[in-house]
């Protein structure tokens, strides 16, 4: 199965769990199964699963047929490039395909000169007026690949320019573009491309990053400390008339190798493998030439030889083209695309449906506990009315006074659950405060003073890990806080439940483990960028500013991010103690109206038993029907060849 297909049979899975949950939704509304905290769930998985995005950078020095190989694996459908892919420098630009229903198709560009400003790309993201727009045409192919030529656009400045944006160096003469011959230096017309088209693969969630060559990415922090690092896959090319050159090098050096041990979701491509093509070679001899450079190739780069894929991008785009499967197999493009859908696609899945998983089963425990606490209901009050068999009026008006009187007792009892939420809040404040961005601003201070200081900056890495060691220990205390509350929450749940029969169970504390991970990753990246390789750029006060802003914005991700799972937490909490709160008002309503029938009627009392056990089998069908709902959501997707794709939704809509 190629990536492409892999991927389409990916997006039905989503939109088919999203319509599940949708229907599972509307079934616990209908049954009155939802509290707050079960519907936050409820919208949280189903945010998840449909913007769910799959990125895949490609990354390469200019002229490795990068834009090519990107129209031969998602394009090809056009029937021509759509990614401008001529000799020379295409791509002069950071440029993201993808896919928002809110936006009609267009690209969008940043103009160059916003790097002379401190905002990071996030933030001018935000900003849609200071973008230049051009519409784009989906059905006319012609008017697409000719909007899209626009990334490759540039200016001609001079040199004092080109070091005010970054292009030029002074002690690095190697890497300096060329001067025309009326001393102006070429310089990219634009900082970052969107380009929005409701492309099927893009409209399902995948996003496509087209990276410029090493001085367009040196320059541009935010690229190798954010958009790569976050990318689910890259995709390094080489030529394979080359090999590994000296830039290619620098390039796998200082933005891809990685401390950590996900390697598996970087592939390389040898491309131009045609060049090889050797009329005078016979096949076998053509082969192994590619196979030492595969394997020369691999060991450069430290990777694995099935790591390494020899690829003909241009052959596998006319393949596709002109139906030519004979040139298409030789063209070697489908392993690629295999390794694409194994490795990206498959570890993706894993990914979604675990935490699908996971979120399930806390909402099949949370709606679960209602219905246990009717069927705990029920059965009291069966007891209750079953021992009022034979007895006199007297002993019914005394049942009568008795259950008032509990009401009463109960009612009067709010204080001592007010003081349980004010301490339980009090100590959620102090999180709140760890997590906050006041506290995130506070800890990135000292580390905005180091890189704000003109020239050399020599303790940069240092000031680094001062400052995330400072942002580990504050998720350590965010950690330490929520288990003192887990732990208060735990012996004040088992008080109420011993004192009013309540059926309370502490929620699963937020577990920080993971965000502490994403701490690494984000500390990895930044570590790796601060190498001999930058410090000259690290020099200039205004680089140094867009890398702090960067770091900034991604950080502040994950503290929100990490405070959005301790308010659901929080919320999950307040729930189960309003739900029960309101189920026993319920009750003792239910209990007095059924005293009421027995006095007011001889055969009142069979018939509220009758009720009760009609109301029993009930409540028994609804935790069944529970589990067979929340088993669906939880199970494999159906396979994309499977009829019954869109036939399997259908028990949810008879479900009430």
């Amino acid at each position: 199965m190629s990536f492409n297909e892999q991927f389409d049979q990916h997006g039905a899975w989503r939109r088919e769990f999203a319509l599940r949950l949708k229907l599972l939704s509307e079934w616990l509304k209908d049954h009155d199964l939802i509290n707050a905290a079960v519907e936050e769930r409820l919208l949280r998985l189903e945010t998840q699963v449909r913007s769910d995005k799959v990125m895949v950078a490609f990354v390469a020095e200019f002229s490795r047929g990068k834009s090519e190989l990107i129209n031969a694996i998602f394009f090809a459908g056009y029937g021509r490039r759509i990614m401008p892919a001529s000799a020379g420098r295409t791509t002069m630009c950071p440029t993201e395909l993808g896919y928002d229903a809110d936006i009609p198709p267009c690209l969008r560009l940043l103009p160059i000169e916003t790097r002379l400003k401190p905002q990071a790309l996030m933030e001018w993201r935000a900003v849609p007026e200071k973008w230049t727009r051009v519409d784009l045409d989906v059905n006319d192919p012609v008017q697409l690949a000719q909007a899209l030529e626009k990334v490759a656009e540039v200016r001609h400045v001079t040199r004092d320019e080109a070091r005010a944006l970054g292009f030029w160096h002074d002690d690095a003469p190697e890497d300096n573009p060329r001067i025309d011959a009326q001393g102006m230096v070429e310089v990219p017309k634009w900082r970052h491309a969107l380009i929005n088209i409701a492309h099927p693969l893009l409209k399902q969630g995948l996003v496509i990053l087209d990276t410029p060559g090493l001085n367009a990415i040196g320059a541009e922090p935010e690229l190798t400390v954010s958009l790569i690092p976050q990318a689910h896959a890259v995709v390094f090319i080489l030529a394979a008339d080359t090999g590994v050159t000296k830039s290619d090098l620098a390039i796998w050096r200082e933005h891809l190798v990685t401390d950590s041990d996900d390697n598996d979701a970087r592939l390389v491509v040898l491309n131009k493998i045609d060049t090889l093509w050797d009329a005078l070679s016979t096949p076998a001899q053509i082969q192994a030439q590619i196979d030492r450079q595969r394997a020369t190739s691999a060991e450069i780069l430290g990777l694995p030889v099935s790591q390494v894929i020899p690829v003909s991008a241009q052959k596998g785009l006319v393949a596709k083209v002109t139906a030519d499967d004979k040139l298409l197999q030789a063209s070697c493009l489908p392993e690629l695309e295999l390794a694409l859908a194994q490795g990206v696609m498959g570890q993706r899945q894993k990914i979604l449906r675990s935490a699908v998983t996971g979120g399930i089963t806390e909402l099949r425990a949370e709606a679960g506990r209602v219905i246990h606490i009717r069927r705990r209901d029920l059965a009291e009050q069966m007891i209750e009315l079953r021992g009022l068999r034979g007895k006199n009026t007297q002993v019914i008006k005394h049942m009568r006074s008795r259950i008032e009187q509990e009401q009463l007792e109960f009612n009067t009892s709010g204080a001592k659950i007010h003081a349980v939420r004010s301490i339980h809040l009090k100590l959620l404040r102090e999180v709140f405060t760890l997590l906050g961005t006041p506290t995130l601003k506070s800890e990135l201070a000292q580390l905005t003073e180091v890189l704000k200081q003109p020239g050399i900056k020599l303790g940069v890495k240092k000031a680094y890990g001062q400052t995330f060691g400072r942002l580990h220990e504050s998720l350590k205390n965010a950690q330490r806080t929520s288990a003192e509350i887990q732990s208060m929450l735990a012996g004040t749940f088992k008080q109420l439940n011993a004192e009013f029969g309540f059926s309370l169970q502490a929620p699963k504390e937020p577990e920080m483990s993971q965000f502490i991970v994403d701490l690494e990753q984000i500390e990895r990246s930044h570590l790796q960028y601060l190498g001999v390789a930058n410090i000259l750029k690290l020099a200039q006060p205004e680089f140094s500013e867009r890398l702090v802003r960067a770091l900034a914005t991604r950080l502040r991700v994950v503290y929100e991010t990490a405070l959005g799972e301790v308010e659901l937490w929080n919320k999950s909490a307040a729930s189960q103690l309003d739900a029960q709160l309101k189920e026993r008002r319920k009750n003792f309503g239910r209990r007095i109206e059924a005293i009421e029938r027995i006095q007011q009627a001889a055969t009142g009392l069979d018939e509220r038993i009758d009720e009760i056990e009609r109301h029993e089998r009930e409540v028994n069908e609804l935790d069944g029907k529970l589990n067979d709902l929340t088993a669906q959501l939880t199970s494999a997707p159906v396979s994309r060849q499977n009829p019954s794709l869109h036939t399997e939704a259908a028990p949810l809509t008879q479900a009430a």
